[in-house]
């Protein structure tokens, strides 16, 4: 079994959720038109935001390939930092219960890519080693 499996299939699932699901429905034009554009980022928001569901997207392939692991753990990671500090932040911790629209969910995600780009990088130094 390829190693964290669970992780990698966990957050193929997210992202392409996250990703397609928006495409599709509009909203991606819209957050960046009525989000970004608004918050400094015009006349750029739409393609900002068509930028982070493309790269969302083709990272539910990329994460299992192992070459990419850290490329794809990076741009993802820098996202949700963003995210965080545009969207989430003002919003306190709670996704749902304490309150709504918080970080943990984010903060969880980076933790998962974290943990992907770690493990690669310490089961290539070991190959490398023995080879």
């Amino acid at each position: 079994m390829r190693k964290n499996f669970y992780i990698r299939s966990a957050l193929s699932v997210i992202l392409l959720m996250h990703s397609v699901v928006s495409i599709f429905s509009g909203d991606v034009n819209n957050f960046g038109r009525l989000y970004l554009d608004t918050v400094g980022f015009s006349p750029f928001g739409i393609y900002l935001a068509w930028a982070i569901k493309l790269i969302h997207l083709f990272s539910v392939f990329l994460i299992w390939y192992d070459p990419y692991v850290k490329a794809v753990s990076i741009f993802n990671i820098l996202i949700f930092i963003f995210g965080i500090y545009l969207i989430h932040w003002q919003n306190g911790w709670y996704v749902v219960g304490g309150g709504t629209n918080g970080i943990e969910f984010n903060v969880l995600l980076i933790c998962c890519f974290l943990q992907l780009m770690f493990t690669e990088y310490h089961s290539l130094k070991k190959e490398k080693r023995s080879s």
